[in-house]
């Protein structure tokens, strides 16, 4: 049965209860209310900026405090409503993390992070979020407030886990007992008090899964990532030449990277979506190396509009693709080296140097006349 919110004078504790129905009906799966004080955040923030762990993202930077500062940030906000969307499609299968760590073993396989797969989540997130507001605003009239999703200074972890939508879970991610961590958070930043939400405590107890499986050695301690190492950090917002060292450890992962979440225990618990918008696009979830390496730049542009994958042009694809076939062309049986080192050279005279270069350390992990690669160079 439905909670009644049609009263003239709803009580925050009534508010809050219509707040999380229709947040329901729009695809949020949990609503919490933080406060705006995080001043024992602020320390932590500081000390990884100060290591440069953030490596060329300067908008972690460029706020300052500001970002553990709700009520600098947006003046007048009081609280800060967090909501949790799950996004693994619906039709995800049982076996999903062991189909997905089978397909990291597959060298010829173009491996993309789940969330990627489908409509870009900031457009979906946040035009909810806007919905959910104005659902607000007819319910109290107009308020200040302002909507985030991944798209301003905002302590999203930090918020969530005060918020009760989970706790910061060793790879620094938020992770809930009833959903893992595959979800998108978004907040809204409000100008009225709201009861607020109870945090969760910490569930990681002894695993180390997540610092045993990351590629690159990223997550340098619990609770610490150096995003200079990060597979997502190096293969989305990172724009120049990828460190030769960290290539090989790329492997076949081309945009993201979900190792640390598919060895999570708690992702046994990940919920699916009914949300259409989340379904992959374009076969994304089997395709092949050699398959997306032939998308011009107007097939790219059509193929990812609507997706988070667009941002990053083509030449930042073509590059990455490059570092993955490197390491395919690496292990490749003899047969199919011809093939690989055909497709690379089409692009050796790519207008873009970061594109030339790395398609010309991606031929060189398999001389020419050394056919079983026992001499390759990385």
């Amino acid at each position: 049965m439905g909670v009644n919110c049609q009263s003239s004078a709803l009580s925050p504790d009534h508010l809050l209860a219509c707040i999380r129905e229709a947040a329901h009906s729009l695809g949020f799966a949990h609503v919490g209310v933080a406060d705006v004080d995080l001043a024992s955040a602020e320390p932590g923030l500081l000390a990884w900026l100060a290591q440069g762990f953030h490596g060329e993202m300067a908008y972690m930077a460029a706020h300052g405090l500001r970002r553990a500062r709700p009520a600098e940030l947006v003046p007048g906000t009081v609280r800060v409503l967090t909501v949790r969307m799950d996004y693994l499609p619906a039709a995800t299968p049982a076996d999903w993390r062991a189909r997905e760590l089978r397909r990291l073993t597959e060298p010829g396989e173009a491996v993309i992070s789940l969330y990627a797969r489908g409509r870009d989540y900031h457009k979906v997130v946040r035009g909810r979020l806007q919905k959910l507001a104005d659902t607000i605003a007819g319910w109290v009239g107009p308020f200040g407030h302002r909507v985030f999703t991944d798209s301003a200074p905002v302590l999203e972890a930090e918020l969530a886990g005060r918020s009760g939508q989970g706790w910061r879970g060793k790879h620094t991610l938020v992770l809930s007992r009833t959903a893992g961590s595959t979800f998108f958070l978004g907040e809204i930043y409000i100008d009225f008090a709201l009861p607020l939400t109870e945090p969760e405590q910490g569930h990681c107890g002894h695993c180390h899964a997540c610092l045993d499986a990351c590629p690159t050695g990223a997550i340098t301690a619990p609770y610490r990532l150096d995003a200079r190492r990060c597979i997502s950090y190096l293969t989305i917002e990172h724009a120049g030449s990828i460190p030769e060292d960290l290539r090989p450890r790329m492997g076949n992962r081309i945009y993201g990277c979900d190792d640390c979440q598919l060895v999570c225990p708690w992702n046994k618990f990940a919920r699916r979506n009914a949300l259409p918008d989340f379904d992959e696009r374009h076969g994304l979830g089997h395709a092949e190396l050699l398959t997306l390496w032939q998308w011009s730049e107007e097939e790219f542009l059509r193929r990812t509009e609507g997706s988070p994958i667009r941002r990053i042009g083509h030449a930042r694809w073509l590059r990455n693709l490059a570092v993955a076939l490197g390491n395919a062309l690496r292990v490749a049986a003899p047969a199919q080296v011809p093939a690989v080192r055909a497709a690379l050279q089409q692009h050796l005279a790519h207008p873009d140097p970061i594109v030339r270069e790395h398609v010309q350390w991606a031929l060189r992990q398999r001389e020419a006349d050394d056919p079983a690669g026992g001499s390759a160079r990385a």
